[in-house]
């Protein structure tokens, strides 16, 4: 295990310091780094909040050599919504965005991925991993096969997203009978560059790397983009099919740091 890895720890919320902690870690990213809100949010005591964290499960990331007492010990967060319960609850967070009938009458066992967000000293290597590695283990110890969420970019101007918006479209498509499609009061199409102005390094280069990481293991789109004023976003949605993943892509799935 590498030095830095023993300091952290993957697992669900297990108390209220878990849960206020990821919801300060969400504020900080969501409302204050991209310009987010909404009608929960409490900026009084700085916690990015909603009516689905009640019913979700809460993986976080601890990093053991912060404070509980602060709420700064969570560097690392992903909302989980089994299908089961969602259906209990009586709906999906990405209801409000995009028409998930195709994914109810698949009949197949679904989980909803949300709120997935790393503190910004920990981005762009062992944070995103760790969590990764987590939601292995709970994918695969509750037999998911479609897991599903939306992801974001930042900002609401399609012009300036067009490269990676149409990069997604023509070359990430979800197979017709798994495509959810944006609802039409926030849909945007995601084809909005000619096949010959295409530019593979520039839609990269402005791919988030949620959406890039997901793209690796074989993920999918769906169909149209749906602009999110309030959180200042253009969303996207992501599907991925377990089982139809390569043995290429579980191995990286399942991978897991060296002891």
């Amino acid at each position: 295990m590498t030095p830095e890895a023993s300091y952290f720890e993957t697992r669900l919320a297990t108390d209220e310091a878990d849960l206020l902690a990821a919801q300060r870690l969400r504020y900080r990213v969501f409302v204050e780094e991209l310009g987010g809100d909404g009608p929960l949010v409490d900026h009084v005591n700085r916690l990015e909040r909603d009516e689905f964290d009640k019913v979700v499960d809460h993986l976080v990331l601890v990093d053991n050599r912060r404070s509980r007492e602060s709420l700064d010990h969570v560097v690392g967060a992903y909302r989980l919504l089994p299908g089961d319960r969602a259906a209990s609850f009586g709906r999906f967070y990405c209801d409000t965005e995009y028409d998930l009938a195709p994914l109810r009458a698949s009949g197949r066992s679904l989980l909803e991925l949300g709120r997935s967000c790393v503190d910004p000293a920990f981005r762009g290597g062992l944070g995103l991993y760790l969590i990764w590695s987590a939601l292995a283990d709970y994918v695969l110890s509750r037999d998911i096969e479609l897991l599903f969420g939306v992801a974001s970019f930042h900002g609401t101007d399609t012009a300036q997203l067009a490269q990676p918006l149409s990069w997604l479209h023509r070359n990430h498509l979800a197979p017709d009978a798994l495509r959810a499609r944006a609802l039409e009061s926030g849909y945007h199409p995601m084809d909005l560059v000619a096949p010959d102005q295409m530019d593979r390094r520039a839609a990269m280069t402005a791919m988030p790397p949620l959406i890039k990481a997901y793209l690796r293991v074989g993920g999918t789109v769906g169909d149209g983009a749906w602009l999110d004023h309030a959180f200042n976003t253009t969303d996207v949605f992501l599907l991925l099919d377990t089982k139809n993943m390569s043995e290429k892509h579980l191995k990286f799935y399942q991978t897991r740091l060296p002891e």
